[in-house]
């Protein structure tokens, strides 16, 4: 009887937990659709002569993405074990045909884009599964393969050019290694040469090492490379403190570039203001913090690394797009999980919230 009772709160919390991990990506992304119109009915009419064009794209992902967080749900984690090779293969041969001129599409000077989905964010689920599951084995002790591995995956996502995505799945990949907890003085090594590496790359490149300039003097260059994060800092000033309202933004009018994708959380601080823009953070620090404690009380060491993975990816996107909004790091061109429009994000983070959730079923949480 004693254990009957005992079960019950432990079974109800579980719940609790489990229909919060549902609700919060379904509620963010729908109040990211709401958003993703607001910012691109101009665009979407001017582009397209439809004003719901984005809205209507946007919407078709959240349905499938959902759809595919509850099948995921069901699907047993540890099976994804035995597909974690074939994941990381198709994901380093699509970065590399995403490459090829007539092959891979370009938009805007990147190539970024393979028959309309994006190759680098197959790349960071591939690299949360496939180093999942490569640290369960005796090959988990081979330093310089993963630092091989990690390199080969970064260096065809620069190539594209996608230094945020690089970054994103450069601290996925020191995250899962130190989960692991294998040879954790390797990592002092990696300290200096990504260091190095990332200069290297801002000199390589005079448009990085511009944009880095820009952020230690948003004045540099107002009409050039500081008038992205310029105008994003007039949308978050003009929001103050309850925002203009809903539908009143300004910066929305073709003034704020990538106001639907990365920059759609300035269009959320002006329309809703300080407060509606803590709010939306506070749902991702509670997503966020759910995911660690699943990561935490995972019933087996796989299960540990999958959902500890996603919780360094959730952690690490949010922080670098909401702290490129704030001027608190240099604009990355990362997109804000469930409220950036982008089919390719959406479906990755659906795809990693299933995971989580089949991972939270068997846990005693």
């Amino acid at each position: 009887m004693k254990q009957q009772v005992t079960a019950k709160p432990v079974q109800s919390r579980r719940n609790k937990i489990l229909a919060t991990l549902v609700t919060l990506p379904i509620l963010l992304s729908v109040g990211g659709l709401f958003f993703v119109f607001e910012a691109s009915y101009i665009r979407a009419f001017s582009e397209f002569g439809d004003s719901f064009h984005y809205l209507k794209v946007q919407a078709l992902w959240i349905v499938l993405g959902t759809a595919i967080m509850l099948i995921l749900s069901l699907v047993n984690y540890h099976k994804l074990y035995y597909f974690a090779f074939y994941f990381m293969f198709a994901s380093v041969i699509s970065l590399f045909l995403v490459l090829i001129p007539g092959v891979g599409t370009a938009v805007g000077g990147a190539r970024r884009w393979l028959f309309g989905f994006q190759p680098s964010e197959i790349a960071k689920l591939a690299s949360i599964i496939y180093l999942s599951s490569w640290f369960l084995t005796k090959e988990r002790k081979r330093f310089f393969s993963f630092v091989f591995l990690l390199g080969l995956v970064m260096f065809l996502i620069i190539l594209q050019p996608d230094m945020g995505t690089a970054i994103i799945i450069f601290c996925i990949s020191i995250i899962t290694y130190f989960l692991a907890g294998v040879e954790l003085r390797h990592l002092l090594l990696l300290i200096p040469a990504s260091a190095g590496g990332f200069f290297i790359l801002a000199k390589a490149a005079p448009y990085r090492l511009k944009r880095l300039m820009a952020f230690f003097d948003p004045k540099l260059d107002p009409l050039g490379i500081t008038y992205h994060i310029n105008q994003i800092l007039i949308s978050l000033t003009n929001g103050g403190l309850f925002g203009r309202g809903f539908g009143a933004s300004k910066q929305k009018h073709l003034y704020l570039p990538e106001a639907h994708t990365d920059s759609i959380f300035a269009i959320v601080g002006e329309e809703i203001g300080f407060i509606g823009g803590a709010l939306v953070i506070c749902a991702f620090v509670m997503l966020i913090l759910y995911i660690f404690r699943i990561a935490e009380k995972a019933p087996d060491r796989y299960g540990r690394l999958l959902a500890g993975s996603i919780f360094g990816f959730f952690g690490m996107q949010t922080i670098v797009n909401l702290g490129s909004m704030v001027h608190i790091i240099p604009l990355a061109g990362v997109p804000l999980p469930f409220i950036s429009y982008g089919g390719s994000n959406l479906l990755l983070c659906f795809s990693l919230m299933g995971i989580v959730l089949n991972i939270a079923r068997q846990t005693r949480i």
